[in-house]
């Protein structure tokens, strides 16, 4: 059965903005309290990633009671939201204010996607919580992902079927979770993102590329970027 595509679903860190940084130094900060060493490298592992998964990881293999995995996750999230008072509409990603002029003149609406449970405040001080036809974040589902159940969630909140929407990502996991939704594609913003102390700006460049799943030998499935464009509006099977 074909769908036509109604509505984008996007990714927020790395795809609208960019709060990696400011996720970097929160979870640094708390891996120096607890003495793990911890490297931006590190935290690259952490994109999409629940916050409990998070700190599993960082903890690498470190044993902690629940009250004290809870108590560092506290920690963590009051350290990163300190970090969010300085987000303003000039942390949106280049192109990313061009994209929705466009998408609100054709409209199409538009909705975002994310593990965080942070997201209702960085769209708040992005400015555009009231362009989002939906808001989905850590809090609205139990399985993050690369499970599917956000960006079904999401495509439920604005009653289309999953397969009506194209989901946006910038990573493997996000790509995963949109494609095994039953979503149209799972697509990829491609951008070169840089640390916030760089000295050189970031720089993003808008293509929408469809998500393959392929199958390896164990027959197990397997995403991977495929280079074939996806335009708004395609119909998808």
């Amino acid at each position: 059965m074909a769908h036509t595509i109604k509505a984008l679903v996007f990714d927020l860190d790395g795809v609208i903005t960019n709060t990696a940084e400011y996720h970097y130094r929160a979870w640094k900060r708390l891996a120096d309290e607890e003495g793990v060493p911890f490297t931006w490298a590190d935290n690259e592992h952490l994109r999409g990633v629940s916050r409990r998964e998070s700190l599993l990881r960082l903890l690498k293999g470190r044993p902690a009671d629940e009250a004290t995995l809870q108590e560092m996750m506290a920690r963590k999230n009051l350290y990163y939201q300190e970090l969010l008072e300085g987000v303003t509409p000039a942390d949106l990603l280049p192109g990313v204010a061009d994209l929705f002029y466009l998408l609100d003149k054709a409209n199409v609406r538009y909705a975002v996607a994310s593990a965080s449970r942070n997201a209702p405040v960085v769209v708040e001080r992005l400015g555009i919580a009231h362009r989002l036809a939906a808001l989905a974040d850590g809090s609205s589902v139990t399985r993050q992902k690369p499970a599917p159940d956000l960006f079904r969630y999401t495509a439920t909140r604005m009653s289309l079927r999953p397969g009506e929407c194209l989901v946006v990502e910038d990573g493997a996991g996000g790509g995963q979770g949109g494609a095994a939704s039953g979503s149209a594609a799972a697509a990829r913003a491609s951008a070169r993102k840089r640390r916030r102390n760089s000295a050189s700006s970031a720089r993003a460049s808008w293509s929408i590329f469809t998500a393959t799943r392929r199958r390896s030998r164990t027959s197990s499935a397997r995403y991977t970027w495929a280079d074939a464009p996806m335009p708004i509006g395609a119909t998808s099977r």
